[in-house]
């Protein structure tokens, strides 16, 4: 939304309307002076140099060049008081789709619904349920040790 900023000019020939900063305005920070005070500049400004503001917020070295909402006392050009810094439109990185993580000795995959390995015709899928399910043309499971196999049920066949 455009408005229609007016400036306040000390002086001003009489022919010439008084005109005021009413509302908010779009302006840039430029940097900081030695004291540490924000440097501005906006559409309109009656001085050829940047504005010293006042501050609402505390914006930092990183902001500089970057666009800021300003308010003026009084409606005058040369007291500009600094809203704060428009934010960047926020681009919401995709969800990992997994975790992985190795420290030499181990492997570890985490997701948030399910993982799933798949080799030609086998599966095996690990589900946030905990469900371990796998399928296979063959599926051979041997130990040189004891094999448990151990459930609230089992069933075979």
């Amino acid at each position: 939304m455009q408005h229609d900023h007016h400036l306040t000019k000390a002086g001003a020939p009489p022919d010439e309307p008084a005109r005021r900063f009413d509302g908010v305005v779009i302006g840039i920070l430029l940097g900081f002076d030695p004291e540490g005070a924000p440097l501005v500049a906006f559409p309109g400004n009656p001085s050829d140099t940047a504005v010293p503001a006042r501050a609402m917020t505390n914006p930092d070295t990183d902001d500089a060049g970057r666009e800021v909402a300003l308010l003026f006392e009084g409606a005058d050009p040369t007291r500009p008081l600094l809203l704060g810094v428009l934010q960047r439109p926020q681009t919401h990185p995709a969800r990992p789709i997994a975790q992985a993580s190795c420290d030499g000795d181990r492997l570890v995959l985490r997701a948030d619904r399910e993982i799933v390995l798949e080799c030609g015709r086998a599966c095996i899928t690990l589900t946030r349920a905990g469900k371990v399910i796998i399928q296979g043309a063959y599926i051979s499971s041997g130990s040189s040790g004891m094999h448990r196999i151990k459930g609230a049920s089992i069933e075979i066949n």
